[in-house]
């Protein structure tokens, strides 16, 4: 169901008939109003008439003002209101992409609708900059509050943080100081789609939009999401299946256990089993376990050690006796206990 009753078309094409021919080409070119969507550069319609880019400009400006004095902008108000109503339910303010998005998925219509923003006072665009993506405003104080809170949200999360969509949602609700009608999931979720900088990967956890985690770039980051979402050690050979079914991405199982193998994220704990780091495990082979183990936790009996390694590698317990019995590296005391070499 359309979440508009009006019909953009209609009300452009009664809007451009109020002003001159070449103005009425500028409009629709720099806007995309034709029968494609593409908006043309200041520059490109300044070589089709000859006239420079701040030529170009100013015609576009005074066709906008001369619109908007137009007795057919006056009987088009009840779109515009119902454009702000619109955005007003939707919190006030909303990225450009999202509030079109949220009108029409036809690129036409979307840029009907940005004339229309553009011509109304009722809106304020906040431009895009290295925190914010575009952005349309009926309300600046909810704006100045909005970017405040994100702001806030963005400093208190690190790199290596990955935030279930829940969580966030709630942290953000927590410092953001708006009416009631405005503190709501969907609210708050489509104000945290106006930064830059905080993002969400394709699993729904959110972080820092710049970190592996959240933009995933490869093979690594793909099966460290993976790995993490499981919970608990995967095989390579899973791990590349997983990635396929969940990222579509063409994962090869070889390749995939020598990125792995590479990577500190990710800790080798059984044949092929891989776990991540940040779970705790220590890497490297099962002696190098043990005389880490007795480093930290001095001398230990041989059931002890067994315990503690089995935490850490999936391994047969033969195998740990086997690396105890080196004496170039482990001893045993007349008590029974192990201590390194």
């Amino acid at each position: 169901m359309p979440v508009i009753s009006f019909r953009p078309k209609q009300i452009t094409k009664s809007l451009l008939v109020t002003i001159p021919p070449r103005a009425r080409d500028v409009v629709v070119g720099r806007f995309g109003l034709g029968d494609t969507p593409e908006r043309k550069t200041l520059e490109a319609i300044g070589n089709t008439y000859g006239i420079t880019r701040e030529r170009v400009r100013q015609i576009e400006n005074l066709a906008i003002a001369s619109m908007q004095k137009s007795e057919a902008y006056a009987k088009s108000a009840a779109a515009f209101a119902e454009l702000r109503d619109l955005l007003e339910s939707l919190g006030g303010m909303a990225s450009e992409e999202d509030f079109l998005n949220h009108i029409s998925d036809d690129p036409i219509v979307q840029n009907h609708i940005t004339l229309f923003l553009v011509l109304s006072d009722d809106f304020n665009k906040h431009k895009e900059d290295n925190t914010f993506k575009h952005r349309w405003v009926v309300n600046d104080e909810v704006a100045e509050e909005v970017h405040s809170a994100l702001h806030d949200l963005h400093k208190e999360i690190t790199e290596n943080d990955l935030i279930p969509e829940g969580e966030i949602i709630q942290k953000f609700l927590d410092r953001i100081k708006l009416d009631g009608s405005k503190k709501n999931e969907d609210t708050a979720r489509r104000f945290l789609g106006i930064s830059k900088v905080l993002g969400k990967n394709p699993l729904g956890d959110w972080g820092v939009a710049s970190s592996p985690n959240i933009s995933a770039r490869g093979i690594r980051d793909y099966a460290f999401l993976v790995i993490r979402r499981h919970g608990s050690p995967m095989h390579f050979t899973e791990v590349a299946k997983k990635i396929s079914e969940t990222f579509g991405k063409k994962a090869h199982v070889a390749t995939c256990h020598n990125e792995l193998i590479k990577d500190g994220r990710f800790v080798l704990v059984g044949r092929g089993l891989y776990v991540l780091s940040e779970w705790g495990y220590t890497g490297g082979v099962v002696k190098e376990v043990i005389r880490q183990i007795l480093e930290k936790e001095g001398p230990l009996t041989k059931q002890e050690i067994m315990d503690k390694v089995m935490k850490e590698r999936y391994v047969k317990e033969n195998t740990i006796l086997v690396n105890l019995q080196n004496s170039n590296y482990f001893k045993k005391d007349k008590e029974g206990r192990y201590t390194n070499a």
